[in-house]
């Protein structure tokens, strides 16, 4: 899914020549590229995350240490570059001067300082922030900070910026804690080879994009305790930046109403989107309100995209 929080200023060093892609009207199958996971059959003891971080919300499974860091986010660079590519070739990356694109940047300038705090990797990431045109209910943020919105969210929900800027904090607090290492080690063990990476990542129909191929690092399906996670994460990391995290409520009652009691879209696909995931939180309400009261508030408020 940057860090002076009352003047925030563009921390994104964005591409200059062609750039991103992403799904289409169909299931692309993309194979990650040779090598992906050459050399990473670690020993799994002694190998979790930043295990100092004071924040209970950032503690990341022991796992991840089995597949390397440098690999999952150099993998993840280079197919964002690639999709950048695609969707500028096919007119779907929106223009810098893009007003929701913009307010997109502008709050996650606020967030990303705060990143550092929870994995110390983050500091050394290079985001970027990009918008793609589509009318599908979708965002992400890949390993190494690369995040995306799709317009729909942001058009079809009327999304406040409190709104937003809740989605931005569930998509980084995945690449924070790293779910994507920790998905790929539980689900292929110590055999890292290239032909069981299918059983882990997964492309589902992502709508209208014009360009086909959103990859698998992006669509990676993670389990219901990785959704909590982020969710945990995401709260507090919004409240910290100066965004109201009740507005995690209203999010998803409008996702949930969006989707009309039909099956949630695919990045909601193993975390419940209803009342379920309502109540659990306001449930954590207590813990991340008090963060939003000591905030510094943003000084810009941007409109409801048309």
């Amino acid at each position: 899914m940057s860090p002076e929080l009352s003047t925030p200023t563009p921390a994104h060093a964005l591409p200059t020549g062609p750039v991103c892609a992403c799904a289409g009207h169909g299931v692309l199958r993309r194979r990650l590229f040779t090598g992906l996971l050459a050399g990473a059959a670690a020993p799994l003891l002694g190998l979790g995350g930043n295990a100092s971080a004071a924040d209970p919300e950032c503690k990341r499974s022991r796992l991840a240490g089995a597949v390397p860091a440098e690999t999952v986010e150099g993998a993840a660079r280079q197919q964002y570059v690639q999709l950048m590519r695609e969707a500028q070739g096919k007119n779907a990356l929106a223009p810098a001067d893009d007003p929701q694109l913009q307010r997109l940047r502008y709050i996650a300038a606020r967030m990303i300082p705060l990143a550092p705090a929870c994995n110390e990797r983050a500091r050394e990431w290079k985001w970027e922030v990009q918008l793609l045109r589509s009318n599908a209910l979708n965002a992400f943020c890949m390993p190494g900070g690369k995040i995306a919105f799709f317009s729909g969210i942001l058009s079809r929900l009327k999304l406040s910026d409190d709104e937003v800027a809740m989605i931005m904090g569930h998509e980084a607090a995945h690449a924070l804690l790293e779910h994507a290492r920790e998905r790929m080690a539980k689900s292929t063990g110590t055999n890292f080879g290239l032909r069981l990476l299918a059983a882990v990542f997964g492309l589902g129909n992502l709508g209208d994009m014009a360009a086909q191929g959103l990859s698998q690092l992006a669509s990676l399906k993670f389990s219901r305790d990785d959704e909590s996670e982020a969710d945990a994460l995401g709260l507090v990391l919004a409240a910290r930046a100066g965004y109201d995290p009740r507005a995690g409520v209203s999010l998803w009652q409008k996702m949930g109403a969006a989707n009309g009691g039909k099956a949630p879209p695919a990045w909601l696909s193993t975390h419940p989107a209803g009342p379920e995931r309502v109540k659990e939180i306001e449930q954590r309400l207590p813990r991340a309100l008090p963060e939003f009261q000591r905030a510094a508030q943003p000084d810009r408020r941007f409109p409801v995209a048309a």
